[in-house]
Formats: structure tokens, sequence, C-alpha cells
């Protein structure tokens, strides 16, 4: 059974949106000190979710493009060996 639209999107939002609470968490309280770098928490947040947005339609689209991938084989599969 493949996945719907809505499932796939629910997953990457999901995913993505725990990525960005631990990116924040690691940006404030790893990387800045680390890297004594001078953000403020809303610019760490910005920087974060900017990522956090380009992350989640990378996962969307690499998830439908695998999804029709699959269909695809599946039905090429049923139809039989192609001749030439």
């Amino acid at each position: 059974m493949s996945q719907s639209r809505k499932m796939s999107f629910l997953e990457q939002l999901l995913n993505i949106g725990s990525g960005f609470i631990i990116s924040a968490l690691v940006w404030e309280f790893v990387v800045k000190p680390g890297w004594h770098l001078q953000t403020s928490f809303t610019e760490n947040l910005s920087i974060t979710m900017l990522f956090t947005v380009v992350s989640l339609l990378r996962g969307y689209i690499w998830r439908r493009l695998f999804v029709q991938l699959d269909n695809k084989n599946k039905n090429g599969a049923s139809h039989g060996p192609h001749q030439s």
C-alpha cells in the first residue's frame, strides 16, 4: 500500500518539527558557546526556521518521488515482461 500525500506530509512535519526543536537547542547551548557566536534567541529561531522549512520541503519532495517510483515499479511488475 502506498503512502498518501497527507501522511507523507504529516510524517515529514513530525520529523522536521522534532529536528527544529533539537537544532534550536543545539545552536543555543552548543554552537553559540562553543564557537563564541553572538546571536539573539530570536535570530537563532529565525535561522533554524529557515533551514527547517527547506528541510521539510526537501523531505516531502524525496518522499513523493520514492512513492511514485515504488508505484511505477509495482504497476510495471503486474503487467509481466515487456517485449521489444
